[in-house]
């Protein structure tokens, strides 16, 4: 693929947002498939009703899911380890009950107390993977495998259907993905802070190295581990919260959304996307894999700036300023006041 220069990514961008704007519609109804093709609104009625924590501890009963265990509610994101340098970190994961999970995230948890947050993915509900089985099989029956308006209008089944549920302290960071995204929340709200791919050059991406949070000795904290150098080295943003418009250049166009119970966001892929979310949230998405056969793929690596322009090392003197570090200033201030 050609290179492709800072300026035009900013010249495309801006065209994009002269003709396009940065608005988001909200519909009241289901749409057809035809509908769907442009817009998209959904729910899934049955967890609603019934998604009680009660409800779900009983009936999950003692099957053992999936958790992420972080010290900071940022998995999957990029943090800064023990030697100083800046690496992209994988939760530590462990098996626990539904039970178990959920009295780990009501609201009075000491702050300082490890987050937790059910973010397994790859199908954790429904897979498209022979063989895969879900850890959540006796909540089937509350959840549609797939969406028919999107199935029908897109060709496919859902690639995967995944569950999420965590509190406040749980910050999924800035990141795309090549999946046509169906988000329903089911309980509390997500806020998410998007950007339409035309603004991926806003989003200072870095090649950083691999690391996962391990517990070395059974009761003692977390702590980040690099990863052996067969580790291929992770493509991210370095954009901490683009909710803080100092990180941002003056061409991007945040659109920020809340998606409360019963609400769905259509997310279409490619486009970045930073959530936040209320005490306790609860969420089903649909992942339906994007039409590659044609220009999509192409146009948004193209949009982020393509293999022959790949982002330069992400611990060669860039600012980046991590909740930590931001905490600890704080508290040096107040205690000088």
């Amino acid at each position: 693929m050609a290179a492709i220069t800072q300026e035009a990514l900013k010249w495309i961008s801006e065209e994009y947002y002269d003709l396009n704007g940065s608005h988001y519609e909200t519909l009241e109804s289901l749409p057809s498939p035809l509908e769907f093709s442009q817009l998209v609104h959904c729910a899934c009625p049955k967890a609603l009703a019934r998604w009680t924590d009660e409800y779900l501890a009983k009936a999950c009963g003692d099957n053992l899911i999936s958790v992420a265990l972080t010290p900071n509610g940022r998995a999957d994101a990029i943090t800064r380890g023990p030697d100083d340098r800046l690496y992209f970190a994988e939760p530590f994961v462990r098996q626990m009950t539904v039970a178990d999970f959920l009295s780990k995230i009501s609201t009075d948890r000491d702050a300082q107390e490890e987050v937790v947050y059910l973010q397994s993915q790859d199908g954790n509900l429904y897979s498209s993977t022979p063989g895969v089985d879900s850890e959540f099989e006796s909540l089937l029956t509350d959840v549609p495998p797939q969406l028919s308006f999107c199935t029908e209008a897109l060709g496919a089944p859902p690639e995967a259907v995944n569950l999420w549920i965590g509190d406040s302290r749980s910050v999924t960071s800035i990141h795309s993905d090549p999946y046509e995204n169906i988000y329903t929340v089911i309980r509390g709200s997500k806020t998410f802070t998007v950007f339409p791919p035309t603004e991926g050059w806003c989003m200072n991406e870095r090649v950083y190295p691999h690391a996962a949070y391990e517990r070395l000795v059974e009761g003692e904290p977390l702590i980040l581990v690099a990863s052996p150098p067969s580790n291929p080295p992770v493509r991210w943003s370095s954009i901490q919260d683009p909710n803080d418009a100092n990180v941002l250049p003056p061409e991007a166009h945040p659109i920020h959304i809340t998606v409360n119970a019963g609400e769905s966001l259509y997310l279409p892929a490619g486009w970045w996307h930073y959530v936040t979310q209320s005490e306790v949230t609860i969420a089903v998405n649909y992942w339906y894999d994007m039409e590659s056969r044609g220009s999509g793929w192409v146009w948004l690596n193209l949009l982020r700036g393509g293999d022959s322009n790949s982002p330069p090392p992400g611990n060669e003197g860039d600012e980046f300023v991590d909740g930590s570090e931001e905490d600890e200033e704080e508290q040096e201030e107040s205690a000088g006041n």
